[in-house]
């Protein structure tokens, strides 16, 4: 048994504080939106941290006034669409840039680099011109289509897969398999845990997107984020409907995080007995 000084107990239980204290302020904003939510209309704007007695008024109200199933799901077809895109573009980049010797690939990767650095503002309206012309406006397809490369995920991905043993590479190609095969049966199995990350963040950050869907989808509140402004208007905000579809946007963002994070420890532990 590890002995330890007193000195060093009290900077661990200080430490457990610290992180108990951070938690509770970054859970808070939560328990306050779903607490909002269960408030009956009359006491929304109670500052009672319990909401009692508890009512799902504002969920049957908010359901009466827009198609939360149809916007859940839209915004669900999306999300899934453009992440796996950026994943697959990524992974395909960042295979080619870590496993291969091209020319000029020094200078592609630091044009990789420089489209990272520009922000969306400035390619918004060239996107809007190109969709269209496409005739792509109001269609979720339009959303989707100019978030498929993500310039952040091939640059982590890289990253990854420059520390890959290259020594594993080689004797796949001594085995006989194409790149194709090494990529998907030696690359990939041994990154479940970054790609698995990466998934999580590009997922919530579209699954979160405002402004782009606003831009294309001028006509009809398609997804979730832009449902939510039905609940605004020139008579004062009903934020009780409003933090119920809210609360309800949170909670598929939520399962998956708890569903990947289980695979991501899972994975972390394999590579460790490795």
């Amino acid at each position: 048994m590890i002995d330890t000084s007193p000195g060093e107990r009290l900077r661990t239980a200080g430490s457990h504080v610290l992180l108990a204290v951070t938690a509770v302020v970054c859970v808070f904003p939560i328990y306050w939106l779903f607490a909002t939510a269960l408030r009956r209309p009359q006491d929304v704007n109670s500052q009672s941290p319990l909401p009692w007695p508890l009512s799902f008024e504002n969920f049957g109200t908010a359901a009466h006034e827009v198609d939360i199933t149809g916007l859940i799901a839209n915004t669900f077809v999306v999300a899934t669409l453009s992440a796996v895109g950026q994943l697959l573009i990524a992974l395909l980049a960042s295979y080619a840039f870590a496993m291969y010797a091209f020319p000029l690939q020094r200078l592609l990767y630091l044009a990789f680099v420089g489209v990272w650095l520009v922000p969306f503002q400035v390619t918004m309206l060239p996107n809007y011109i190109l969709l269209t012309r496409m005739g792509l406006i109001d269609s979720l397809i339009g959303v989707v289509l100019p978030t498929l490369c993500s310039a952040l995920g091939i640059l982590l991905l890289r990253q990854h897969m420059n520390a890959f043993p290259k020594e594993l590479v080689a004797a796949a190609k001594i085995d006989g398999r194409s790149s194709w095969s090494i990529l998907w049966t030696v690359v990939v199995p041994n990154l479940r845990s970054a790609l698995a990350a990466l998934a999580i963040l590009l997922f919530i950050n579209e699954w979160n997107e405002y402004f782009w869907p606003a831009v294309v989808l001028r006509k009809s509140n398609g997804v979730l984020q832009l449902g939510l402004r039905s609940f605004m208007g020139t008579e004062g905000e009903q934020w009780g409907p409003m933090m119920a579809v809210a609360g309800l946007a949170c909670l598929p963002v939520l399962l998956l995080y708890l569903g990947l994070q289980r695979h991501i420890v899972n994975a972390f532990v394999r590579s460790g007995l490795k």
